[in-house]
């Protein structure tokens, strides 16, 4: 599916950041079956995203005590991806008005990504919420593009509240029922079934 301000034929485009990838029935990449994935990086030289429907059954509060009680519910680590897993990303949503404060890097709107160096006291006023990714999804120049024109994503807008669903397993048809139409329909496409 083309979406506007994507790369079409190789030409220079606007950036996706900000923007979710929602993998399609004919992704065969096991590490993305079924994923959404919220891009918090897309520049010239590639893209970078992490995986939001993929909890772990690890606390926040036993890898990272002093932010546990800011992490959404489910208040776990989630597999961002399969590029370096043992580095963690945080997404934050900021109360309104979202104010320029230091360690946070706006994405869209109220979320952005959140330096965990950071004293978690310091932004706990103006922190409604996180969530930590172990790994991410990294793609190189031009990849990510290619991947969208063969048919592996869907390129959709992000809501504020996609990265901090209660229930991320039900993300993925969530986001492709509110399409509509025929993308409404690929919601329901049996998962063991493979497309040629």
């Amino acid at each position: 599916m083309q979406g506007e301000g994507q790369a079409i034929g190789g030409r220079a485009t606007e950036s996706m950041t900000g923007k979710l990838l929602v993998a399609t029935p004919a992704l065969k990449d096991p590490n993305f079956d079924r994923t959404v994935v919220l891009l918090v990086a897309h520049e010239p030289g590639g893209a970078l995203g992490v995986v939001l429907n993929r909890a772990t059954e690890v606390p926040v509060a036993d890898v990272l005590r002093d932010w546990g009680d800011l992490a959404r519910h489910p208040a776990v680590l989630f597999e961002g991806g399969p590029v370096q897993p043992d580095s963690a990303i945080c997404l934050a949503r900021m109360r309104p008005p979202v104010r320029r404060l230091k360690g946070f890097h706006q994405v869209s709107g109220a979320v952005g990504t959140l330096d965990l160096s950071v004293d978690p006291q310091r932004l706990r006023e103006n922190v409604q919420s996180i969530r930590v990714f172990a790994g991410y999804a990294g793609w190189g120049t031009g990849q990510l593009e290619q991947e969208i024109e063969d048919g592996s994503w869907f390129l959709l807008d992000a809501l504020p509240g996609d990265a901090f669903v209660d229930r991320p397993d039900d993300l993925w048809p969530m986001v492709l029922r509110r399409q509509g139409g025929m993308m409404a329909a690929v919601a329901h496409f049996p998962p063991d079934v493979a497309l040629n």
